[in-house]
C-alpha cells in the first residue's frame, strides 16, 4: 500500500533503521536479526548494526505470510547454524514508537508468565467495542450486539487490542505455533503511540507525532 514502506525515509532515515536502534538501545538482545527476503532492506540493515544471516524465502514473503511462520523459520535457522535461543522478540519494522523501555518492560513480564504465553504491545479501545456498527450492502448501519444499546458506556467492560509493534515469546511458545493473543499479557503503550501506517495520510500524521515526541525529548 505504501511503495518501500520498510525503507522509505521517516524523520531523516529509512524507516526500519528506528526499530532496529530501538532493539539496540534495549539491550536485551545477543542478536538483532533482519528476516527479508529484500537485498536492498538486507543492505540497509546490515550497514546499521542489524545481522541478516539469511535471505526470507518467498513463501514467507507474501501479503498471506503470518508473522508466527516468519519467526519460525528465523528460529530453525538459527538452531542449524547458531544455537536455539532462549527467547524472541518480534519487533515490526515500522514500529517507530516503541521505545527501548518498552521493549525491557516487555521482557521482563516474559520472565515471570507461563513458558508457553506471550507478551505483545496494546492498547484500549477508545471507544466500547460492545457499542460497535456495521454497514451493510444498501449503505444502512446494523450495531454488532443490539443488546448493548441502553446500556451506559462506563458500564461496558474495557476491550484492548493489539497495536502491531511487538511480540515477546520463548522459543518454545513460538514454536508450538498459540494464539499470540489467547491467555498472553500485554505491555500497555499509551493510545496516542499507536499508529497504523497503511495510507500515505497515515504515514505523515505518524512523522509529525513522532518528530514532536523527539523533540520534546
Amino acid at each position: 500500500r505504501i511503495k518501500k514502506k520498510n525503507i522509505r525515509s521517516f524523520n531523516g532515515k529509512p524507516i526500519i533503521l528506528w526499530s532496529i536502534e530501538t532493539a539496540i538501545k534495549s539491550k536485551c538482545f545477543e542478536k538483532v536479526i533482519v528476516s527479508t527476503d529484500n537485498e536492498e532492506i538486507g543492505n540497509i540493515s546490515a550497514s546499521n548494526g542489524a545481522e541478516v544471516p539469511f535471505k526470507r524465502p518467498s513463501n514467507l514473503s507474501d501479503d498471506h505470510s503470518t508473522t508466527t511462520s516468519t519467526v519460525i523459520h528465523a528460529i530453525n535457522y538459527l538452531e542449524e547454524n547458531i544455537g536455539m535461543p532462549d527467547a524472541i522478540c518480534c519487533l515490526y519494522p515500522t514500529a517507530v514508537f516503541t521505545s527501548a523501555e518498552d521493549i525491557q518492560n516487555g521482557l521482563n513480564k516474559l520472565k515471570n508468565i507461563q513458558e508457553d504465553r506471550f507478551v505483545f504491545a496494546g492498547c484500549k479501545y477508545n471507544s466500547p467495542i460492545q457499542r460497535a456498527f456495521k454497514i451493510n450492502e444498501f449503505g444502512y448501519t446494523k450495531m454488532i450486539d443490539p443488546d448493548y444499546f441502553n446500556t451506559r458506556s462506563q458500564d461496558l467492560e474495557d476491550t484492548f487490542h493489539d497495536v502491531g509493534q511487538f511480540y515477546w515469546g520463548r522459543t518454545k511458545a513460538w514454536l508450538s505455533s498459540k494464539n499470540i493473543f489467547e491467555g498472553s499479557q500485554i505491555q500497555f503503550l499509551k493510545s496516542t503511540l499507536v499508529n497504523d501506517i497503511d495510507t500515505e495520510e497515515d504515514w505523515k500524521q505518524a512523522e509529525y507525532v513522532h518528530k514532536y515526541i523527539k523533540e520534546d525529548e
